[in-house]
Parts: structure tokens; C-alpha cells; sequence
């Protein structure tokens, strides 16, 4: 086929040199638009670099929350933690492992859905 590009389970980001930018470390949760994924490399600001979109992760949680295998988990990017509150935050894909309260990581199966 002429116009396939790639299988999709990563792509390429670019951290824009915007005001409040940050740097980001590898294994940290982005937000870029409707897409979430997970850094795979340290990406300063003006670099770029590869994001995960598919796999099970061990990410940063909302450490008072109690996850059950299967619950949604969603990404608050204002505080850069994966938690169980929809609310305004982004879907990102489901507990794979059930996690206590307290505790400060979690297993999630992202989604690779685009999270609108």
C-alpha cells in the first residue's frame, strides 16, 4: 500500500519552547491535544521525541485513590497523575492491576483512543 506510513503505536512529539513549558523525563504521562502517551525518552523544551500510545504502564496515581482491575483511569495533566475522576481530565485506558490507598503508581492499559 502507497500511503501507509507506520503501525501508530508511537509517534513523534515535539515539546513546543512555549511559555510554561517543561521538560519532560521518560516514563512521564503528555497530553498533546487529544492524544495521551508516554515518553520514552527524556524530551527537554525544543527537543523532540518518541511517545508511547499503546502497552501497560506503571504511572504515577492519585495516591488516596483505590483502583480495581478494569476501572477507567484517566490523566490529570494539571498535576501530571493518573486517577479514577473524569471530571475534565482525559481517558487514557483501565487499571490492569488492582492499586491500594494509599499508593503513589498504578498498572493502566492505555487506550490509544484520541482522548476528546
Amino acid at each position: 500500500m502507497k500511503n501507509y506510513i507506520q503501525p501508530g503505536n508511537s509517534i513523534s512529539w515535539t515539546n513546543e519552547d512555549v511559555t510554561g513549558a517543561a521538560d519532560v523525563a521518560s516514563g512521564d504521562g503528555v497530553v498533546a491535544g487529544s492524544i495521551f502517551g508516554v515518553a520514552k525518552v527524556d524530551i527537554p523544551v525544543g527537543e523532540s521525541g518518541e511517545l508511547d500510545l499503546v502497552g501497560v504502564f506503571s504511572l504515577a496515581k492519585v495516591s488516596a485513590q483505590a483502583w480495581t482491575y478494569g476501572q477507567r483511569i484517566y490523566f490529570d495533566a494539571s498535576t501530571g497523575l493518573a486517577t479514577t475522576t473524569a471530571a475534565s481530565n482525559k481517558l487514557i485506558g483501565v487499571a490492569v492491576e488492582a492499586a491500594a490507598n494509599p499508593s503513589g503508581t498504578g498498572k493502566v492499559r492505555l487506550s490509544a483512543a484520541f482522548t476528546l
